[in-house]
């Protein structure tokens, strides 16, 4: 079973995002911003990660910069899931090495949609 880390500051969002991951068969880990994300990644990588860009302590786009600097860090897939929706985050976060982008709010057809663009389903 593949493994999901859920990154967002909201537990509404974590929750949502956990049933719609679980019915695609993955296994879900949460974090509440990116220093808990960050901790959790050094410990075991995630196959995907589903990540907010708006987080307390450390954001979504340093965090990402973080990740893909640890060993291994290049490997999981990472799609930024954020209100953020200006053509320059989007291209902000493509180059510090995001896969995909989804727009909140989001639905099981869209994150389906985008993982398995990524190559995760």
């Amino acid at each position: 079973m593949k493994t999901c880390l859920v990154v967002d500051d909201s537990s509404v969002i974590r929750k949502v995002a956990r049933r719609i991951l679980e019915g695609l068969d993955f296994s879900i880990l949460e974090a509440e911003d990116g220093e808990q994300a960050l901790s959790s990644c050094r410990t075991m990588l995630p196959d995907a990660i589903l990540l907010d860009w708006n987080m307390p302590r450390m954001d979504g786009y340093e965090f990402l910069r973080a990740l893909r600097r640890l060993p291994g860090g290049d490997r999981p897939k990472v799609v930024f899931c954020t209100t953020e929706n200006d053509v320059a985050h989007i291209a902000r976060a493509l180059h510090a090495g995001a896969n995909e982008y989804i727009m909140k709010p989001f639905d099981k057809d869209i994150v389906e949609s985008k993982f398995q663009e990524v190559g995760l389903l």
